[in-house]
């Protein structure tokens, strides 16, 4: 006899390797397919819908459920990763709540973070990580921090994981000096 799983609930792939909880490092990020929905309130404010829009996406479209979910502060923007099979899938379209794109490889600066998805430890991490990259001359940031959420809503708090990014790029060596 079947038993019903909710997606939400069934093993996830992994887009990326997860930062370590109280770990500070650079990765790259692979290139990816990517659904995305927006709201004009902000990330953190409530009654914005990005989950449920991505989650109807994905139910209605048979796609499995990924690790991690991004998430955009202002405006609000929420991206799942598409699943290898389903990046390959032509059927899949835009809607008007879900936009699909495509991410280039990119590297950033991630600090990873336990405890619930809330402001106040994003706010804390993303200091955190603005003072080491302050430290490291070789780095340059082009881009705005975001949240990177590994759980699903209904695991408690104390035990969630997530990290926040900040795209980076190395700097350039300074030319040598000529030989005198």
């Amino acid at each position: 006899m079947a038993t019903f799983v909710p997606s939400f609930l069934r093993g996830t792939e992994e887009a990326y390797p997860r930062t370590p909880m109280g770990s500070i490092e650079t990765k790259s990020l692979p290139a990816a397919r990517l659904m995305v929905a927006e709201s004009p309130k902000g990330y953190f404010e409530s009654g914005n819908g990005l989950f449920m829009k991505l989650f109807r996406y994905i139910d209605g479209n048979q796609i499995p459920m990924t690790a991690p979910v991004e998430a955009r502060l202002q405006p609000g923007v929420m991206v799942f990763y598409m699943d290898a099979g389903s990046a390959k899938r032509t059927d899949l379209q835009a809607t008007p709540q879900v936009k699909l794109a495509e991410t280039p490889a990119r590297l950033v600066a991630s600090i990873g973070v336990r405890g619930s998805y809330s402001r106040e430890n994003f706010d804390e991490a993303l200091a955190k990580l603005k003072a080491w990259l302050a430290t490291r001359p070789d780095l340059t940031s082009p881009g705005e921090p975001y949240a990177v959420y590994w759980n699903s809503p209904f695991v408690p708090g104390i035990f969630k994981h997530s990290e926040v990014h900040i795209p980076v790029t190395a700097k350039a060596p300074a030319p040598a000096a000529p030989a005198k």
